[in-house]
């Protein structure tokens, strides 16, 4: 995934928002709460960070291209960072992202989700 697919894919998730950040790291978030975080160099891959539940956790952590992310996984948060080939297919990573947006959705008060239309019981 390039940087232009990358912020697109989490840009068309809802109620997200886009910062460049940390030395121009591409921060994606929704309601505050960061979910996406794409690194490049030079147009070259750095790294992809997405929080992930526990069990995304165990199965993701050892993969080759993946590794517990830098910084948040060494304070015991739940995030994985696909940085390298083979690691994940650009359906799979797309899915993890927008897992991801869910997850930290779902963390996010009752109040916030229902203002921004998220997590909603259909009427």
């Amino acid at each position: 995934m390039n940087l232009a697919a990358y912020n697109k894919f989490c840009g068309s998730l809802p109620a997200t928002t886009h910062v460049v950040q940390w030395g121009g790291a591409h921060v994606w978030k929704v309601g505050g709460k960061m979910f996406a975080v794409g690194g490049w160099n030079e147009g070259k891959l750095t790294g992809i960070t997405f929080k992930v539940s526990d069990i995304g956790f165990e199965v993701l952590k050892d993969q080759p291209g993946l590794r517990p992310a830098p910084y948040l996984a060494s304070r015991g948060m739940k995030w994985i960072q696909h940085y390298d080939k083979p690691g994940l297919s650009a359906r799979a990573l797309r899915d993890h992202l927008a897992d991801s947006h869910r997850i930290v959705s779902l963390g996010l008060t009752k109040k916030l989700q229902k203002e921004l239309g998220l997590n909603q019981e259909p009427s």
